[in-house]
């Protein structure tokens, strides 16, 4: 495979990966739980669901879409999982929004400036 297939196939599973992590944002439960681990750092199942009116299983599930695309980690400790935020997920998530973000500007000032001619 010649290097600059390596890169656009890297770009693809990128893409694909930051796909996976807008679609688990796409649900509010999910961006709660993403809110809540990034403001209260790790926690576990029992402090995620109180207060939340939501069972313990439907949260667990929503954790496990979130981590499936990689945004959280549940970890192991005793009986309990603690749940914490993985970063790098939405950095790359923020870094395609911006490069979407560029394409449009870039296309806009095009056609202002084939309008303005």
């Amino acid at each position: 495979m010649s290097p600059l297939e390596r890169a656009n196939r890297s770009g693809e599973q990128k893409l694909e990966a930051s796909a996976a992590i807008f679609a688990a944002l796409g649900d509010p439960m999910r961006m709660r739980l993403v809110g809540r681990l990034s403001s209260d750092g790790p926690m576990s199942i029992a402090r995620l669901t109180a207060g939340s009116g939501v069972t313990r299983q439907a949260v667990t599930k929503h954790l496990q879409v979130l981590e499936d695309s990689g945004l959280v980690r549940g970890i192991r400790d005793g009986r309990e999982r603690i749940w914490e935020l993985q970063p790098e997920g939405l950095e790359q998530a923020k870094q395609d929004l911006e490069r979407i973000s560029r394409r449009w500007d870039e296309a806009l000032g095009r056609l202002k400036a084939f309008v303005e001619k």
